[in-house]
């Protein structure tokens, strides 16, 4: 089993680089950043400056590609700086994609289903089996296809999951339930009742104990009922601040009444 070999660049100094040669790593698990929290950091940069270098490797005589410390970065430019410290290091595509994935899981805020899907891209990148992926992230083989398993629920349940700040435990207790519908009926109950991992368990082994009802010859469609509407404007707000970061200069617009809630969504037809 090989392992990742860091070879530091001269004399391990740390250099001044600027933004704008350091682009970000193809292979960060992590697609969401706490705005609130990269203002705090972004402050306290402003302050004290950037205590921790960044670790980046060389891609090309101008150019080099991020390995640990996104949220660093981040912060940096939006406190407005313009070059940032940083620690270069000699290592391929496979250990870079390693070490920015074993940087984040020993975050403590880097949700569930980042996590699997950083393990399952790497497996799938790299062609490892879950032993080797459990060895190199110093986890059992058993945790590793637990964290797996997750992605057997589907993007939109995934969101709810995490908006309504359910636990690994809730998810996979829905992973029981295979029929991809009436999980997400017990998942919209589950939030909507605020039920705690035992009560879902309960309710789980309810659904799977319950025979199925002879299906009607014209059956009606079966809408999904989420009572909590912040699911809902969690995920549009979620996905104007994606194409932010993308460099689409998105515009959103809320308004609320006694009534409803109205958004306004404006998107450039040409990106700078």
């Amino acid at each position: 089993m090989s392992t990742v070999h860091l070879q530091v660049g001269r004399d391990n100094k740390v250099l001044n680089i600027a933004t704008i040669q350091i682009r970000p790593n193809r292979t960060q698990p992590r697609r969401t950043f706490d705005e609130k929290e990269l203002k705090s950091l972004s402050r306290s940069i402003v302050e004290n400056g950037i205590l921790q270098p960044l670790v980046v490797r060389r891609i090309n005589n101008t150019e080099f590609e991020l390995i640990a410390g996104e949220r660093r970065l981040r912060a940096a430019v939006m406190a407005g700086l313009s070059k940032v410290p940083c620690v270069v290091h000699k290592c391929n595509d496979k250990d870079s994609a390693l070490l920015a994935l074993i940087e984040n899981l020993q975050r403590t805020d880097l949700n569930m289903f980042e996590e699997a899907r950083g393990i399952a891209r790497l497996i799938r990148k790299y062609g490892l089996t879950q032993e080797q992926a459990a060895i190199k992230l110093g986890k059992k083989q058993s945790t590793i296809a637990n964290k797996l398993r997750l992605l057997r629920l589907g993007f939109e349940e995934q969101e709810w999951i995490m908006t309504a700040k359910l636990s690994e435990r809730h998810a996979r207790t829905l992973l029981r339930i295979n029929n991809e519908a009436l999980r997400r009926e017990v998942l919209s109950r589950i939030i909507a009742e605020g039920l705690s991992v035992t009560q879902s368990e309960e309710l789980v082994n309810q659904v799977l104990m319950k025979k199925p009802e002879p299906e009607p010859e014209h059956k009606p469609e079966r809408k999904m009922a989420i009572k909590d509407v912040r699911i809902f404007v969690n995920t549009i707000n979620k996905a104007v601040d994606t194409m932010r970061l993308s460099g689409i200069n998105a515009i959103s617009r809320r308004n609320e009444t006694d009534d409803y809630i109205e958004y306004t969504v404006k998107i450039p037809k040409a990106v700078s």
